[in-house]
């Protein structure tokens, strides 16, 4: 876990403010409401991120726009799998040994940066589809959507590796061992890594993309333009929404090693804060597959297909039946299609999907 919210989880010991401000209340709150919030989201990731992957992969035809949801369901799914791990930690400590440790930090750290790296990526492969929409037919290739992906996961790696290098196993925990010579500096530059790579620069690439998006929507004569701005403002504030109060908290927190909150009533709200915008944050890998996919033509007749199979009555009586897409113009063609349109007016509101 990050050194921001690793106290929650039990990475690191407490702080030289432990011995004056008692967080047994702050420790048994965590003990009883972490492990409950990291198996639900567990499951409701594990179940929309797979749903996923089994759709790219079982489609026929492949856009490059399904490289970037495959990637993005994958990191989701490399989050997720941690948490039960984080679970057990918080409620028995740490059992299975330091490589597991190790190996477990590592996981959650690169899916936590690549969720992020691939939302940015696909907000910028959308700008490209329908803004740059004529310049950028040669470029939005599945070649060159392989060879991003394989970028994004190199960097993914690199700045993941700060937060996961000094994992070990002592005591029975799962924590953070950060050499004395670094024990100042190394928190505070995890926290500003998180801070500045993991949201600010994202953010700023997002917020730039889609608002040329709705630009260049509004200026359309689509009957769907109208779904597609909802649906790009939707991407927008649910992923501001849900990470920009987890971030606020980790600048505090790195305020907090400046010894800017001494006063323990401060430091136990801190922690409070943190615990509940850690779940508002976290739950955002659940709703990726909602915004990302199942918005799409291509994952909605998935998701009829496999109601119908295994479950044809809901599917008859109706509760599912909103999925249901006529079959007369795949997503694949739909994507293509806008994709080769010269001009940008004509687009399908389907290539945001």
């Amino acid at each position: 876990m990050t050194e921001a919210y690793a106290e929650t989880t039990g990475e690191y010991a407490y702080d030289e403010y432990a011995f004056s401000c008692n967080k047994i209340d702050i420790q048994e709150f965590g003990r009883i409401f972490l492990p409950i919030f990291y198996i639900v989201v567990f499951a409701l990731g594990l179940t929309g991120n797979l749903m996923v992957v089994f759709a790219i992969v079982k489609g026929n035809q492949k856009s490059i726009t399904d490289i970037y949801l495959l990637n993005l369901a994958v990191s989701d799914l490399l989050f997720v799998i941690s948490l039960p791990f984080w679970a057990s930690n918080t409620v028995r400590g740490w059992t299975l040994g330091t490589i597991a440790c190790k190996a477990v930090s590592s996981l959650y750290y690169i899916g936590f940066f690549g969720g992020m790296f691939f939302i940015t990526v696909i907000g910028v492969d959308r700008y490209l589809a329908i803004v740059r929409a004529t310049y950028s037919l040669k470029s939005r290739t599945i070649k060159h959507g392989f060879l991003v992906a394989c970028g994004v996961w190199a960097v993914v790696f690199l700045v993941s590796v700060p937060h996961f290098v000094f994992s070990q196993l002592v005591e029975n925990d799962c924590i953070a061992v950060i050499p004395q010579k670094l024990e100042n500096i190394w928190p505070v530059f995890c926290n500003m890594e998180l801070n500045i790579i993991g949201f600010f620069i994202p953010v700023c690439i997002i917020v730039y993309c889609y608002c040329g998006i709705i630009k260049t929507l509004l200026s359309c004569k689509n009957q769907k333009k109208a779904r597609a701005i909802k649906l790009t403002l939707v991407v927008v504030m649910v992923f501001f929404l849900f990470w920009s109060p987890y971030h606020v908290l980790i600048f505090l927190d790195t305020l907090y090693h400046y010894d800017l909150f001494t006063n323990c009533n401060q430091i136990k709200s801190l922690d409070y804060a943190m615990h509940l915008t850690e779940t508002i944050a976290f739950s955002h890998c659940c709703l990726n597959p909602l915004i990302y996919a199942f918005a799409g033509e291509k994952f909605r007749k998935y998701l009829y297909q496999v109601c119908l199979k295994h479950c044809p009555f809901l599917c008859f009586c109706g509760p599912c039946s909103r999925y249901q897409v006529t079959h007369s113009v795949s997503y694949a063609e739909s994507v293509v299609n806008s994709n080769i349109t010269l001009n940008t007016s004509d687009q399908d509101g389907s290539v945001f999907v």
